[in-house]
């Protein structure tokens, strides 16, 4: 398996599924053209144990990928609500206590309907807090944890120094 080639990676699950989509020099590039991209993304988000990295899974992922970019960029929950129907949570007792186990009607549909999942608990936590990156030229997504709740690129390093850079060039152009 190859390493994980995206700029940002880390965040809730269903921000890292729209992460697997990023700017490079201006051309998209997107980490879930084949089955070793998705083997990558289960790993990188320990799901790799438990589902396959194989052409349904591919599928299912890329379809909860574009629900959850229509959910967080424009609103719409109809093609969300559509991953969710292929999973349940069912409630357990252990010898913990109370717990919660995922179901799916089929595997394949595990990663993506956990990411859905996981945006209905970010919507719950901190909506205000699902971000898309400030730069212009970015399509990344994060989830602000600042204490403060003002963070507004994807990686202060890249797009934050990208643009404190260009508003640099900006005013010293005009002297």
């Amino acid at each position: 398996m190859s390493a994980d080639p995206r700029p940002l990676t880390g965040e809730p699950l269903a921000l890292d599924l729209l992460n697997t989509r990023w700017m490079r020099e201006g051309a998209v590039q997107d980490l879930l053209r084949d089955d070793d991209g998705l083997a990558v993304w289960l790993a990188a988000n320990a799901l790799d144990g438990r589902f396959a990295a194989d052409a349904p899974t591919l599928r299912h992922t890329l379809q909860a990928r574009d629900a959850l970019r229509k959910a967080v960029d424009g609103g719409e929950t109809a093609p969300l609500d559509a991953v969710l129907d292929h999973g349940r949570i069912r409630a357990t007792l252990t010898a913990e206590g109370p717990g919660e186990v995922p179901e799916f009607r089929d595997p394949a549909w595990g990663p993506a309907w956990l990411a859905a999942r996981n945006y209905l608990e970010l919507l719950a936590t901190a909506p205000d807090r699902i971000r898309g990156c400030a730069h212009e030229a970015c399509i990344l997504h994060f989830f602000d944890t600042s204490r403060n709740g003002t963070r507004r690129w994807c990686s202060m390093a890249a797009c934050g120094n990208r643009a404190k850079a260009s508003r640099h060039y900006a005013r010293t152009r005009e002297v």
